[in-house]
């Protein structure tokens, strides 16, 4: 049952952080196209997990977090006033590098069914010239 609700925290938390994202927060550090892409709750609620995903692929995430724990304070202060728990959770920000691992397989993926249609066409070259 804390299970449930401990899921309900985190996904209000990723409402909320998400929303002050991309409307509040005005570090230049932070790139317009930053995405929450999931939230875990400690069971005792002090700290919450922050996964944060880029978009364009020539942000310098070092920099994105260092803006984003810039306004790590900001950013409790309204967690805790719009959410009404026992502790305010303190965000720990990452970067969630599955979006990046996915277009890279992708491309991989790809790359190898060009090179399999290419070599599969150079066999049938081969097998009409004899």
């Amino acid at each position: 049952m804390s299970f449930d609700r401990n899921k309900r925290i985190s996904e209000e938390i990723k409402k909320i952080v998400s929303e002050l994202i991309q409307k509040e927060i005005k570090d230049p550090r932070i790139p317009p196209f930053t995405s929450v892409t999931e939230v875990t709750t400690t069971k005792d609620h002090r700290y919450c997990n922050i996964y944060i995903s880029f978009l364009d692929d020539g942000v310098d995430a070092e920099e994105a977090l260092k803006g984003l724990n810039n306004a790590k304070g900001y950013i409790r202060r309204e967690i805790g006033a719009q959410i009404k728990l026992h502790y305010t959770p303190e965000p720990v920000f990452k970067v969630d590098a599955s979006m990046k691992n996915a277009m890279h397989l992708e491309k991989v993926i790809r790359e190898l069914d060009i090179k399999q249609d290419s070599d599969e066409a150079k066999d049938e070259e081969n097998d009409d010239e004899k």
